[in-house]
């Protein structure tokens, strides 16, 4: 099975996440920036990470995703919001049905990451009525984002992807 991770990641947050989840996949994966632009259609399976923006996966990642037809296809999300979130759920179901017009999404993860300082910057001069203006509970928010991606959510993507590539491979051993 051949295996390709292409990443978009603008802080860190979802680099380091794929690289985690890196270490856990069959030693013929490849693992490449978004901006090498490499075929996903060569591979059997394309996992993609992309960072949270406004709802969804980054233009770069969405644009990627496009692509794909006719794959098995697993996500790496990070997003400054918690993962349990109406914000990031409502994010999944939007990247899944992107994905799923025409592929099968067989795995996703997606974590809370550090939010870009600069954008951070630009809440705190909005006024606090606005849907970003900076208020206690999203400066708490913001904090713990800080603070991830962590070992615990590594460890989390790690086993999510290791258990589908077991999945996988049981799977092809019965078609053979």
């Amino acid at each position: 099975m051949k295996i390709l991770l292409a990443y978009s990641s603008r802080t860190g947050n979802t680099k380091k996440v794929a690289e985690g989840v890196y270490e856990v996949l069959p030693d013929n994966s490849y693992m490449v920036p978004i901006d090498e632009g490499i075929d996903p259609n060569k591979f059997d399976l394309i996992i993609v990470g992309f960072w949270v923006d406004k709802g969804m996966a980054d233009e770069k990642a969405k644009k990627y995703m496009e692509q794909i037809k006719g794959k098995k296809v697993a996500v790496i999300g990070t997003l400054g919001a918690y993962p349990d979130s109406d914000h990031a759920k409502k994010t999944m179901i939007r990247v899944r049905e992107l994905l799923e017009r025409e592929n099968e999404v067989v795995a996703e993860f997606l974590c809370q990451g550090k939010v870009d300082p600069k954008l951070i910057e630009r809440f705190k001069d909005l006024p606090p009525d606005h849907p970003h203006g900076m208020t206690e509970e999203r400066r708490k928010r913001h904090e713990e984002a800080s603070k991830h991606p962590n070992e615990d959510d590594i460890r989390e993507a790690q086993e999510i992807f290791k258990n589908l590539i077991k999945s996988l491979e049981k799977g092809e051993e019965k078609c053979n």
